[in-house]
């Protein structure tokens, strides 16, 4: 209706007669509202994408002259008709309006500089999305990769339906709130407080969305996770009924500011709220009561009986190296035969040597032989104390017992962690479990502590607003995730990376190999744009973009929390608090690979033009694992989990390649325009590899996608 409202405005001023009736059946009509919610969907939602290629037949903007401060954007979309490349101009005509002219309509041209235009998506128009590489960081050896992607978040999702379609088990999103302030763009322009017709964009803007996520979560077990305040948190539960009619909702509140929000006239605000939509078969898993939980007994591994001096068991006298940067055990060595001086042992750099010696220097023997002392260093089985460089042994190690070590493997102890050294953080369960309650009052969801702060240790000259605690993103998750080691998790809000950093912690806490989607835009901060203009800067420029959400907060932050250290190449000072403590500074096992979304032309696609831009996605659709396959020049590649047939002369050489891969290899990309020849590879393939062609599957999706258009 929003867009009647302008129509009729214009017609007032030709036509009042007309208008003042037209307007007559417009309210008549708007007084009948169906019972439920009812908003205007604003067809159509765009966006702006700044740095991409101007080519004839794109609808473009014409951007603001250089060193304008205006706020409000160019509203107006044109058709290039063609491009003269020698002039670097750009023929133009007008969309959506007719210039009368004596009686005959006659569309509006003109000409501009090709450097003074962006191009335009509409969400009704079909787009050909591609991915490219922008950094990795790879500490995690063989696991997955975790996937940063710089785009506007409902093509991301459209790209994400070719790669994970029915695939994710949770999306986590932090969306705007709508509040007024300048927190989000509808249309490339800020939507203001005063704005008639917020609440309805807002809506609008989620919907479409919403729409997609749906698709993409597994229909059987999966679950849908969003944060809201009180400005929409209505309107956002009747649209969440009527998106997923099926799902079980429940919504929960969470303090996250104890001290409160100050308002004028008004109550203090200190919680926000959580919508749950609980998809399939999906339960919420109970947690145990901490103080319900018995830590399990470490031993002593050096033996403390006389009658176990040295000489009496050979082999069980022999050296741990221990950093002395950071306690952890290095190696085990071999035992020393009883005649040969500890102080003659082989040395490690940087490492003490410790044996079992009492304080009084009497030599002993460990309570273990080597191998099973190996085995349980790699198990986390082994403590390391604290140091003590006056004594003789001048750490104390400690052991799990083989009945505890039973226990674990029994299911008898919960394995929450590890500690610095390495060794597992465990508990005898010996509480009752509990359901979490719909009123989350805890310490670690503190939005300041766990969100501000964290950033800050990770990002110490970076800031940004409103951050949500690590602790509550985590906890989030968990209680649907706990049970699942290789769940995908989605954030489509991504903002500074909070939800991935959280799965990385969740990861830390029991070894497991689940891995994060984040979408984040690249957007400036209104204030932030008003200086780069005055500079002559635009969208698009390097020294635009640097400042963008994505390249100064995101990435920075989630490479700080996997290495362990600051943009400037320090320790991150601080410890991680509440159900995994250790310090920041030790990082994550963990991969990410960051990517910024192109528009590719699909012309160019389908005669293989681009393969280089679709590579990761084709890697993305087979789990983001192992090698990345960015070349196809012998005709076909094969790597961990997939693999790509481009030229059929090579089909023999390829198949033997696939026989002789593990069953982790899931795919195989078969190029060809040929039904029959498709169908051929396809039946020669093992029964576990998924046959996939291209581009006839790519091209389809996106097709579909813009063939059912934007709501």
């Amino acid at each position: 209706m929003s867009r009647l409202n302008d129509l009729l405005f214009q017609l007032r001023a030709k036509e009042p007669g007309l208008a003042k009736d037209l307007e007559r059946e417009f309210s008549a009509l708007a007084d009948r509202r169906a019972f439920g919610l009812n908003f205007e969907r604003h067809v159509p939602e765009a966006v702006e994408l700044p740095g991409r290629k101007v080519r004839k037949g794109d609808k473009v903007r014409t951007l603001q002259p250089r060193g304008e401060t205006s706020e409000k954007p160019e509203e107006s979309l044109w058709k290039v008709l063609g491009i003269d490349r020698a002039t670097g101009t750009a023929s133009l005509e007008l969309l959506g309006t007719t210039v009368v002219e004596e009686g005959e309509g006659a569309v509006e041209t003109t000409n501009a500089a090709v450097e003074d235009l962006v191009v335009v998506a509409e969400f009704r128009d079909p787009i050909y999305p591609g991915l490219v590489s922008t950094g990795t960081v790879e500490r995690g050896g063989e696991k997955p990769f975790h996937t940063v992607i710089n785009a506007e978040n409902y093509h991301a999702l459209e790209t994400l339906l070719f790669t994970h379609r029915s695939k994710v088990d949770a999306i986590y999103i932090d969306p705007p709130y709508n509040t007024g302030a300048k927190d989000w763009k509808y249309n490339n322009d800020y939507v203001e407080g005063d704005d008639l017709y917020r609440h309805s964009k807002w809506l609008a803007f989620m919907e479409r969305r919403l729409l997609l996520a749906k698709e993409l979560l597994n229909p059987n077990d999966s679950v849908l996770i969003v944060t809201i305040d009180e400005k929409e948190y209505l309107r956002l539960g009747l649209l969440l009924e009527q998106i997923f009619p099926e799902a079980s909702i429940q919504m929960v509140s969470s303090i996250i500011n104890p001290a409160g929000a100050g308002r004028a006239s008004e109550f203090s605000r200190t919680d926000e709220y959580l919508f749950f939509a609980r998809i399939g078969s999906a339960q919420v898993i109970p947690e145990q009561r901490l103080e319900e939980r018995r830590g399990v007994t470490w031993d002593t591994l050096r033996r403390s009986d006389l009658s176990s001096h040295r000489r009496t068991r050979p082999g069980q006298f022999y050296p741990f190296y221990v950093r002395t940067d950071t306690g952890r055990i290095d190696a085990i060595g071999e035992p020393l035969h009883h005649d040969v001086p500890r102080d003659q042992a082989p040395e490690r750099p940087g490492c003490v040597t410790v044996f079992p010696v009492r304080p009084d220097g009497t030599e002993l023997n460990w309570g273990i032989t080597v191998e099973p002392a190996r085995d349980r260093l790699a198990k986390g089985y082994l403590r390391v104390g604290k140091r003590k460089p006056e004594e003789p042994q001048p750490y104390v190690i400690s052991y799990l017992t083989a009945g505890i070590i039973q226990d674990i493997e029994d299911g008898n102890v919960e394995v929450t962690g590890r500690a610095a050294d390495g060794s597992i953080i465990a508990h005898y369960i010996t509480g009752r479990v509990v359901m979490p309650t719909t009123n989350w009052n805890r310490p670690s969801h503190d939005a300041q502590r766990g969100g501000t702060e964290v950033n800050k240790a990770l990002m110490p000259d970076r800031r940004f607003p409103f951050p949500k605690s690590l602790y509550a993103v985590e906890d989030a998750l968990r209680f649907f995730l706990k049970d699942n080691p290789n769940a995908i998790v989605l954030d489509f809000f991504a903002g500074s990376g909070t939800t991935a950093h959280a799965v990385m912690r969740l990861n830390h806490e029991d070894g497991r190999q689940r891995q994060c989607i984040s979408v984040t835009n690249n957007e400036v901060s209104a204030d932030e744009q008003r200086a780069l203009r005055e500079e002559g800067l635009r969208p698009g420029a390097p020294e635009w973009e640097q400042w963008g959400i994505c390249e100064y907060i995101t990435k920075p932050r989630l490479e700080a929390a996997i290495t362990g250290k600051t943009f400037d190449g320090e320790p991150v000072k601080g410890d991680y608090k509440f159900t995994d403590e250790f310090p920041m500074a030790h990082g994550f096992e963990e991969n990410v690979a960051f990517f910024t979304l192109t528009y590719e032309a699909p012309l160019r696609v389908a005669s293989n033009r681009e393969f280089t831009t679709i590579a990761p996605l084709l890697w993305m659709r087979a789990g983001s694992r192992g090698r990345r396959i960015d070349n196809i020049s012998a005709g076909w590649d094969v790597a961990d989990t997939y693999g790509v047939l481009a030229d059929l002369d090579h089909t023999e050489d390829f198949l033997k390649a696939v026989a002789a891969m593990t069953e982790d290899f899931a795919i195989a990309y078969v190029v060809t325009d040929e039904d029959r020849l498709f169908e051929s590879v396809s039946q020669e393939l093992p029964d576990h590899v998924e046959p996939v062609r291209l581009y006839e599957a790519y091209l389809r999706n996106f097709e579909i996608e813009s063939g059912r258009g934007a709501l």
